[in-house]
């Protein structure tokens, strides 16, 4: 009896330590982005010496490209997000972090798309708290930025979407249907290297175990493009640049996208109406890109 009442006494306890875990995380407050650096270094340089400190952080490496003028952005992955990707339905979303390296005045600035805020927002039921240490280890960490203090709580995240009537997370758009999931890699890479839908690929991280691949992709042009769009919304004088590039998700035979009105409202949460509006025409033409890339009618 004595040693029962000592099992009951040490699991209850056990419980309310991780009961008090859940509600710290519940409580912590998060932002989109995290300012790592600014230096008065050049953009190309800098863009070199960023992806040096990721690879001897333990970063892959998996694409870059440069969307505008003094700026380049560094997509890179490693095990801990594979195995994050692959632990949920839709979560190869999730299978990439995003570096910016931004010219702005005088100043070069180095910010990253944080970790944590995705896995929120991208429901992706884990903690990659881990994987946004290290990169503000490889990177550096001043702060963080891209909402309006005290920022998001967790559950906020986890059912964000714009407004009323607008997407959520689920609400993502089906593209194209293929016969496989090796025909739908096929078709999605011969339209990306041929530029259908005025799109160009970034990046493929296959995700481990799973028939789901996710990629990253480039968008040119208006009113879709990434340059047309950034040059909205992106006001602040710390740069958003980490939203780019767009997820193309093949898994199994079908193709998916985030869809625009949430894929850039999560990554903008400050947004007003106003200033969405002036993109109005934009998450359909995204659509009609990614579409094009996807191999869908």
């Amino acid at each position: 009896m004595q040693r029962m009442r000592w099992s009951f006494i040490v699991t209850a306890f056990l419980s309310l330590i991780t009961l008090a875990g859940v509600a710290q995380a519940e409580d912590k407050w998060l932002y989109p982005y995290i300012l790592a650096s600014e230096t008065e270094g050049n953009v190309n340089a800098t863009a070199e010496r960023a992806k040096a400190a990721l690879k001897a952080a333990g970063f892959e490496l998996v694409g870059s490209y440069s969307p505008y003028a003094d700026t380049v952005v560094i997509a890179a992955t490693n095990a801990a997000l594979k195995a994050a990707a692959a632990s949920t339905e839709f979560g190869g979303y999730g299978a990439v972090v995003r570096v910016a390296v931004t010219k702005v005045g005088g100043k070069t600035q180095v910010s990253f798309f944080n970790p944590d805020w995705m896995a929120e927002a991208y429901r992706m039921q884990a903690d990659l708290s881990g994987v946004r240490q290290g990169l503000e280890k490889a990177l550096g960490m001043q702060r963080a930025f891209g909402s309006e203090a005290p920022g998001w709580k967790a559950n906020q995240l986890n059912n964000y979407h714009f407004m009323v009537f607008m997407p959520y997370f689920d609400d993502h758009n089906k593209l194209a249907e293929h016969d496989s999931y090796e025909a739908a890699l096929r078709a999605v890479e011969m339209n990306l290297a041929a530029g259908k839908g005025n799109t160009a690929k970034v990046y493929r991280v296959d995700i481990p175990g799973k028939q789901q691949t996710v990629f990253g992709v480039a968008i040119g042009g208006a009113p879709a493009g990434d340059e047309h769009i950034m040059k909205i919304i992106d006001k602040a004088p710390v740069k958003q640049t980490a939203h780019l590039p767009y997820e193309l998700l093949v898994s199994g035979g079908n193709v998916y996208a985030l869809h625009a009105k949430f894929r850039i409202a999560v990554n903008f949460p400050d947004l007003d109406m106003g200033t969405f509006m002036h993109i109005n025409d934009a998450p359909d033409a995204i659509e009609e890109s990614l579409q094009q890339a996807a191999g869908g009618n």
